[in-house]
């Protein structure tokens, strides 16, 4: 299957690249405009990514790009609850490749607290994130079931979350791999933003993505809440 045999819905554009590399150095360079382009309009940008090691080329070419990154505020989609100095730390992968050098002048919004159980710490987000700008960027991944953020299938809050006109921000969820407890924007937080951008590689992404498309069950694939008209999908093999 080619990105291009996919069936979108009018108003969701595609964009195939020859590899990884290629993917995160156009993503970047759109990413940027975008920031610059918000910054120019209303003095500053806000900038919310999906976490995960298949950010890190992407967050490497975005720190280098020309953007007035003291006007811009960075949050992440989703987090692991776990402190910023674990391997698995969202928040420390930001760091460590997007939050350098010149980038380093960003705000940064962490959505992780030491708070005592994972409930207090999305509570704790909840609040913090009423104070992000609206969101001018958003990258999004997507897992082989359909997940995007830590919005799993069958964690026990997804209901709530996936609500489209939900008033709060941040919920716990359940990931069905370690570390399982994870923190998450709201589908309804995710779909304010203005631009909306799908980063995802692989054959097998390719294939949910088409099954995502055939079906309208939001529980199942919540993937699907986010195909909508405006959103660009990256892909690469």
């Amino acid at each position: 299957m080619a990105i291009s045999d996919l069936k979108l819905p009018q108003g969701v554009s595609a964009h195939a690249f020859k590899s990884p590399v290629l993917l995160a150095e156009s993503l970047a360079l759109n990413v940027a405009k975008h920031l610059s382009d918000a910054i120019e309009a209303q003095g500053t940008a806000t900038l919310v990514v999906s976490g995960g090691r298949s950010r890190v080329a992407f967050s490497e070419h975005l720190a280098t790009q020309p953007v007035d990154w003291s006007n811009v505020v960075v949050s992440l989609a989703d987090e692991r609850w776990v402190p910023v100095e674990h391997a698995d730390s969202n928040a420390g992968l930001l760091k460590k490749y997007l939050l350098q050098g010149p980038a380093a002048k960003a705000q940064f919004l962490s959505l992780y607290s030491a708070s005592a159980n994972l409930e207090q710490a999305a509570d704790h987000a909840d609040r913090l994130l009423s104070e992000l700008p609206v969101i001018d960027v958003l990258v999004l991944g997507m897992g082989d079931d359909g997940h995007t953020a830590s919005l799993f299938p069958g964690s026990p809050n997804l209901a709530e979350a996936l609500k489209a006109d939900g008033t709060r921000r941040c919920y716990p969820m359940l990931a069905p791999t370690v570390p399982r407890q994870r923190l998450t924007m709201s589908r309804a937080l995710l779909a304010s933003a203005k631009h909306k951008i799908l980063s995802i590689s692989g054959q097998s992404k390719l294939t949910t993505l088409d099954t995502a498309l055939a079906g309208d069950d939001v529980a199942a694939l919540p993937i699907r809440a986010f195909l909508q008209p405006t959103l660009e999908i990256y892909w690469c093999p």
